[in-house]
């Protein structure tokens, strides 16, 4: 008797998306793409996640681009993606309509393999994304979001499995995005969703805390005939069970996966020389951390959290935080933690802990939570913390996308300036600030990436920070192309630096106000000027109760008053955003708004006032 094994390799997705915070480009995917589409994988997970964010955001490619040319590149192999149900890839539910033009869209691009699910398990907001994959006559994929806690037991799971085989998925997936799945209970839970069910069941387990392997037999030997795993260059820690072991742990029995290591190893040494690309973003936490047992934090999150962590300057309080996120978690009703509530649980954690009181500032994203909005909370959400983020607003119990009114057509009137494809109107629907200037450069030929540091610069003993030297900068509506060529000698705190714009030479003379010299071994000189009054973007420090300020770095993406308009203590009066959730800045004090220091799209830190307010 044989019971083959199919394996889903996750490097083009999941493997870089927990260890390298999502940053592979698609120009170091095509060139492999031949030799995984040989391979007989049963899929290959490419899209998805946050690579849609990722692209658009960062590596500055139309991600329905990268979905064509890798659609394109493997043509034996099935292209699968992971699909947040009503939140798509974005972090709000949408409309029905904009979700079923985006399955549809991503099923004519090149997706056959949709794997769907929602953040807190509630079925209703899986329903429509289910429905237009099937339509489409693509593969719907179920999943179910894997997590332990009071309210969460295997009957409850076996709930859900029958949920979506009525639905009418073709598979089920256990979803154990943080690795928290137990050999014996990976076994249970199989047995008892292959029983309700009689479908396939898809195991995907992270490897953080060390159990992944031993889970993924266990599952095998309990009927699961697909399994996760990437290849060993992206594998293990946050990432997933190696491909190349599994393989070998499976050969000669009767699960054997038919694939053959040698032609692995070639696809594992192509991706090892990739991975020394990307150095710059490897994630501190790539080995096993049974901590995770405990904080919950998912493979995805946690390369992302401490990337987040070291923007902010405080890469040693990861373990605070990491010992926050359960008891936020616990006061939200113990959600599962995956995008988008790891980003939510995860930011009010770190907000907590860096902001020195718990629930001091509270993210727009947690105030839709408690209101409802992202469905239902699996159990008791903390009634004191409920009222700290929302007082006496209005809790719904209805699907949440109910109450969306049709999108479609108001988002094509809104981009249609730029946006040239239906692809163009979702893109922009998924990040409308953003993704509205990556239309606008794209169409402009100015898109520009993230600069990848050379890999000769990771060695570099007497620097710990590489400055750009050359610029795109936009002043008033014009833009200029800027490139520094050398500085002079001049005082303590001023110098003239030489500089090209659009190709012009030009000389200008710089002063520091706040210029801080850090020696090699991280010590100050001690060479700052006493008598600061401003911080390095002109905007002064704060000094008294009326300077506005923020608790964390992040971009200003609203700005909700006016010079001149009057406010009450606590109202809102700037929306930032800082770990990809959205905060309200409230007004310190009562008064009159009589500065404003910043407007929509600026990067702002803690030591600069954003807004003064005259008190009454």
């Amino acid at each position: 008797m044989t019971n083959k094994v199919f394996i889903t390799d996750l490097v083009l997705r999941d493997g870089h998306q927990s260890l390298i915070a999502t940053r592979m480009r698609t120009e170091h995917m095509l060139p492999i793409c031949a030799k995984l589409d040989n391979i007989g994988f049963w899929s290959l997970e490419a899209w998805g996640g946050a690579t849609f964010d990722a692209c658009v955001r960062f590596l500055k490619e139309d991600p329905w681009e990268r979905l064509a040319k890798l659609r394109k590149a493997l043509p034996n192999t099935p292209i699968q993606m992971l699909l947040r149900g009503q939140n798509l890839l974005g972090y709000r539910h949408y409309a029905d309509d904009v979700v079923r033009a985006f399955v549809q869209k991503s099923a004519d691009n090149g997706v056959d393999v949709f794997r769907i699910f929602d953040a807190m398990n509630d079925l209703r907001n899986m329903q429509v994304s289910i429905d237009a994959v099937k339509k489409s006559g693509k593969m719907a994929e179920g999943a179910i979001s894997y997590t332990t806690s009071p309210v969460h037991d295997i009957p409850h799971f076996v709930e859900l499995a029958k949920g979506l085989a009525n639905f009418g998925c073709d598979t089920i997936a256990i979803k154990d995005m943080a690795g928290l799945l137990t050999p014996s209970a990976a076994f249970e839970l199989v047995t008892a969703i292959r029983a309700a069910t009689g479908l396939p069941v898809h195991t995907h387990s992270h490897a953080t805390s060390g159990l992944a392997s031993m889970t993924q037999l266990k599952a095998i030997e309990a009927g699961s005939t697909i399994i996760d795993t990437c290849i060993s260059a992206f594998a293990e820690g946050a990432s997933h069970p190696t491909t190349e072991s599994m393989v070998a742990a499976l050969a000669g029995t009767q699960y054997d996966t038919g694939i053959k290591l040698d032609d692995l190893e070639e696809i594992a040494a192509y991706f090892r020389e990739i991975r020394k690309i990307y150095w710059q973003y490897e994630s501190k936490f790539t080995g096993v951390d049974p901590r995770v047992l405990i904080s919950q934090v998912p493979g995805g999150m946690i390369s992302n959290l401490s990337n987040q962590l070291k923007e902010q300057g405080a890469l040693d309080r990861m373990d605070e935080v990491l010992a926050e996120i359960p008891r936020v978690r616990e006061d939200l009703g113990y959600p599962p933690l995956v995008t988008p509530t790891s980003q939510i649980v995860g930011s009010q954690a770190v907000i907590n802990v860096l902001t020195g009181g718990r629930y001091k500032t509270i993210t727009n994203e947690v105030k839709l939570y408690m209101q409802g909005r992202y469905g239902k909370a699996p159990g008791k959400i903390n009634e004191a913390v409920r009222d700290m983020a929302i007082s006496d607003q209005e809790v719904i119990t209805c699907r949440p996308a109910d109450l969306i009114t049709d999108e479609m057509d108001k988002l094509r009137s809104e981009i249609e300036d730029v946006a040239k494809s239906e692809e163009d109107i979702l893109t922009y629907a998924m990040f409308p600030d953003l993704g509205r200037t990556f239309l606008q450069e794209r169409n402009a030929h100015t898109l520009t990436p993230e600069t990848l540091l050379p890999i000769e610069a990771k060695s570099s003993g007497d620097c710990t920070r590489f400055a750009a030297d050359e610029f795109r900068v936009t002043l008033h509506g014009e833009t200029y192309h800027i490139r520094l060529t050398g500085t002079g000698h001049g005082s303590q705190t001023e110098r003239p630096y030489y500089v090209s714009v659009d190709g012009i030479t030009e000389e200008v003379f710089v002063e520091a106000l706040n210029e801080v010299e850090i020696s090699a071994n991280g010590s100050s000189t001690g060479k700052a000027k006493s008598t600061q009054k401003a911080s390095s973007t002109g905007r002064p420090r704060p000094t008294h109760a009326g300077h506005v300020t923020t608790a964390m770095p992040g971009n200003i993406v609203d700005v909700l008053v006016v010079t001149g308009q009057k406010v009450a203590a606590g109202q809102a009066v700037l929306v930032i955003e800082a770990m990809k959730m959205e905060n309200e800045i409230q007004a310190s004090i009562s008064g009159t708004v009589i500065n404003l220091f910043v407007i929509k799209g600026d990067a702002v830190t803690p030591d600069q006032v954003l807004l003064e307010i005259q008190p009454e």
